[in-house]
């Protein structure tokens, strides 16, 4: 019952476009008042703001609202749209609504933290409660502290800890009802163009993936039920589909790690026969978990080193090889397939990402922050904190850094994960009749084998743009310098 007569209660959604397991909106609908269920799309990148989102974020940002925008009218809801500052506008839909209250969720990052904190001192200033609720972390940052009271660096310990803490809440079910809508004029999503056009691009991301929390939900359920057992080994191979793709869901908060976690916890219940596969899922939420504290501690992740050393690191810009390692024209096969899958479908396989990048920033020597900023444009699932801190990871400028010496070889990462060169046979088929033990160093076979396989290389795939071993040595010279 609303006790506050014709006052409204505005659920402002930010990267949590779902209805379960959402505090902020669980306390709305239950104050009983009018209700004005906001997204703001603020991407005027101002130093305390968030990220702009990317091409392919961006595009799934448009299909997640819809998906929401559904979900809200099943109960008689409406999604309002506004963009620009949020700071302006969120205090001013209060005010049109006749707002005693603004609720979200915090999720304590990076510019989001920073914004939220503007909209709460000018909600303050116009006399509007600002009301926030725990964020979608497992853990709060604050609670993962050192003795020095820093966050900690290393993945295996901040595990460990947050794993010590106990069991995460049990996820909010959807609120059975919610309130009436305040009727308030809104943008609608053609107007913020979000969709690629002239070109359109996203076919490909179109054919891979279903937005919203229902698609989330599901993936999560045939996940645990079809494909899981087995995951702890075969997680790392190409030549099958043993991830759980709920990377871009989590992204955009259609569905809490608290959620994962507890259906997860369950189904290595029922069938102990996966529990190891469980944990290793689990471990994997976690590695998401701790680049967003990092992310808490380090703001600017995406352009600083973490390592100072690295400042002075002398890289090499070369546009050229940018461009061929962007387009999958590297003339290694396992790098070039999944800079191809990247483009197609707004994704790629973990394993491949640690491989190209470490490609791009040993191999060529290029600045891993060109590398993030085509991850951060490419991917669905640019995440604002595993991006950046994965690039630095590879290239050892990071958070529980891989080791500088650590080169990533592409043929035998290609020999051993996609043996029978399904992976890059999918990607680049033009290589598709090679025989496999040749797949993923043509340049091996014999003119006779090339021939057969109709592959002419400089023509129809390119040479390597480098050579592996030269390319090698190279990079552990320029990184000795670093540490001396």
């Amino acid at each position: 019952m609303n006790r506050l007569g014709n006052k409204a209660v505005v659920v402002w959604f930010g990267d949590d476009l779902r209805l379960s397991d959402h505090a902020a909106l669980t306390a709305a609908a239950q104050t009983g008042s009018p209700l004005v269920c906001l997204y703001v799309l603020d991407d005027s990148r101002v130093e305390t703001g968030p990220r702009p989102l990317g091409g392919a974020s961006r595009w799934w940002l448009a299909g997640s609202l819809r998906a929401l925008e559904a979900s809200l009218k099943k109960f008689g809801q409406t999604l309002v749209l506004r963009k620009g500052d949020a700071a302006t506008i969120i205090p001013q839909i209060a005010s049109e609504a006749n707002a005693f209250a603004v609720y979200w969720i915090d999720n304590e990052i990076a510019g989001q933290a920073a914004l939220a904190r503007n909209v709460a001192h000018e909600l303050e200033r116009a006399g509007i409660e600002a009301k926030t609720f725990p964020s979608d972390l497992l853990a709060r940052p604050q609670d993962i502290r050192n003795k020095d009271g820093r966050g900690l660096r290393v993945f295996t310990p901040f595990w460990k800890r947050v794993r010590s803490l106990g069991e995460p809440a049990q996820p909010l079910p959807t609120p059975r009802k919610l309130p009436p809508p305040v009727k308030i004029e809104s943008d609608t999503l053609e107007d913020w163009q979000l969709d690629p056009s002239r070109p359109d691009w996203a076919g490909g991301l179109r054919a891979a993936w279903t937005t919203g929390e229902a698609a989330a939900q599901q993936r999560l359920h045939d996940f645990l039920e079809h494909e899981i057992k087995g995951y702890a080994i075969k997680r790392d191979r190409l030549d099958g589909d043993h991830t759980s793709h709920l990377s871009p869901h989590l992204r955009f908060g259609e569905i809490t790690p608290r959620q994962v976690y507890h259906a997860a916890t369950f189904a290595a219940a029922q069938k102990p026969a996966i529990a190891g596969d469980v944990e290793k899922f689990l471990s994997e939420l976690g590695w998401r978990e701790f680049w967003r504290h990092l992310l808490f501690d380090l703001p600017n992740l995406a352009e600083q080193n973490l390592q100072p050393s690295f400042d002075q690191f002398k890289w090499r810009p070369d546009a050229k090889a940018l461009r061929a390692w962007q387009r999958g024209q590297t003339g290694y096969p396992i790098v070039d397939a999944g800079m191809r899958q990247l483009w197609h479908s707004g994704i790629m396989h973990n394993r491949v990402r640690m491989v190209v990048a470490s490609f791009l920033v040993k191999h060529l020597l290029i600045d891993w922050r060109d590398g993030e900023k085509w991850f951060w444009d490419t991917l669905v699932d640019a995440d604002p904190g595993s991006n950046p801190a994965s690039w630095q990871w590879v290239a050892g400028s990071g958070a529980d850094a891989a080791p500088y010496f650590r080169v990533f070889n592409p043929i035998l990462q290609g020999e051993k994960f996609d043996p029978d060169g399904v992976y890059v046979s999918r990607w680049i088929p033009e290589l598709a009749n090679l025989a496999p033990s040749l797949i993923h160093h043509p340049w091996d076979a014999t003119p006779m084998e090339l021939t057969a396989a109709g592959v002419t290389l400089g023509k129809s795939y390119p040479e390597p743009i480098v050579d592996h071993k030269a390319a090698r040595e190279r990079a552990l010279a320029a990184y000795a310098k670093t540490r001396s």
